[in-house]
C-alpha cells in the first residue's frame, strides 16, 4: 500500500477532493487526521473509514486559524504518534466579479482560505515532519491564474498562485531535511464548489483537452503520488492535473 502506516492530515475533508482523498488514503494504509469546518461530516467519514478497516480521527475547525494547524499536528502525534505528510487542501473561490467591484473583505477572506492557511500548516507541520525525519506536503492550487486567467477570479487566483510560490520556497528550504513540498493544480473537478448550473459545466467541460470534468478521485489520486515514496524526487513543482486545460484552445 502506497501509505502504509503513514499519518497524513487532511484539510477540507468534508465533502469532494478532500473527502476522495480521505477514503483512497485511507485504504492505501494511512493513518488520517481529518480537518474541515463541518465536524457533522467528518465524524461521518471517520465512521466509515473505520468500518472498513481503516484508522482515523477528526478535529473540526477552520483553517484560517493558525491554532487550528498546530492543533491538528498535536492530534496526529499524540493519536498515531507522528506526522509523515500533509494534504492542505482546504479552500474557497469567495465572490466573483471584477477588481473594481470587489469589496475588500472579500480579498481578505480569499486570500485567507487560500493562502494565509498553508503558512500556518506549514508552519506546524513542518516541525514535525522534521522530528520524524521525513516528509511530503502537499498545498492544492488550480490551473487559474497559472495558465490562465479567467475573468472574475482575480483574489482566487492570486491566492493559489500565491501558493506556488510559497511551494518552490519550502521545497528549496527544506529539501535537505528529506522534506517534500508540491502543489498539485487540478482542473475543473465536480465537487460542491463547482456548483449546480449545467450550462457552467458545459462551459468548464470545454476548456479541457479531454472535454470533460474530474471526479473527486481522481484529483486525489494525484495527490496520493506526490505524498506517496513514488514520487520520492518530486519537489518544489506546480503539478498539473488538468485534463489538458493548460494546453487546450478549442
Amino acid at each position: 500500500m502506497l501509505l502504509d502506516r503513514k499519518i497524513i492530515i487532511v484539510t477540507g475533508a468534508s465533502s469532494g477532493i478532500g473527502a476522495a482523498a480521505a477514503r483512497i488514503f485511507a485504504a492505501e494504509g494511512a493513518r488520517l487526521v481529518l480537518g474541515a469546518r463541518r465536524g457533522d461530516l467528518l465524524a461521518d467519514l471517520v465512521a466509515e473509514i473505520a468500518e472498513k478497516g481503516g484508522e482515523a480521527a477528526f478535529l473540526a475547525g477552520d483553517v484560517e486559524n493558525g491554532a487550528y494547524a498546530a492543533d491538528l499536528v498535536a492530534l496526529a502525534e499524540t493519536r498515531f504518534g507522528g506526522l509523515d505528510g500533509a494534504f492542505n487542501n482546504a479552500g474557497m473561490t469567495g465572490e466573483l466579479g471584477p477588481v473594481p467591484d470587489m469589496t475588500e473583505e472579500n480579498w481578505h477572506k480569499v486570500i485567507a482560505v487560500n493562502l494565509t492557511s498553508g503558512f500556518h500548516a506549514a508552519r506546524a507541520q513542518i516541525p514535525a515532519l522534521r522530528r520524524r525525519g521525513a516528509g511530503s506536503i502537499v498545498f492544492t492550487s488550480t490551473f487559474v491564474g497559472h495558465t490562465v486567467g479567467l475573468p472574475g477570479m482575480a483574489a482566487y487566483a492570486a491566492a493559489k498562485a500565491g501558493l506556488i510560490g510559497m511551494t518552490q520556497v519550502l521545497a528549496a528550504e527544506h529539501g535537505a531535511e528529506n522534506i517534500r513540498v508540491n502543489a498539485l493544480l487540478p482542473g475543473g473537478t465536480m465537487t460542491p464548489m463547482a456548483g449546480e448550473d449545467a450550462g457552467f459545466h458545459d462551459f468548464v467541460r470545454g476548456l479541457h483537452a479531454l472535454k470533460r470534468m474530474a471526479e473527486p478521485a481522481e484529483i486525489a489520486n494525484a495527490a496520493l503520488f506526490l505524498l506517496s515514496d513514488k514520487a520520492s524526487f518530486v519537489t518544489g513543482t506546480a503539478m498539473l492535473a488538468d485534463g489538458g486545460n493548460s494546453i487546450s484552445k478549442l
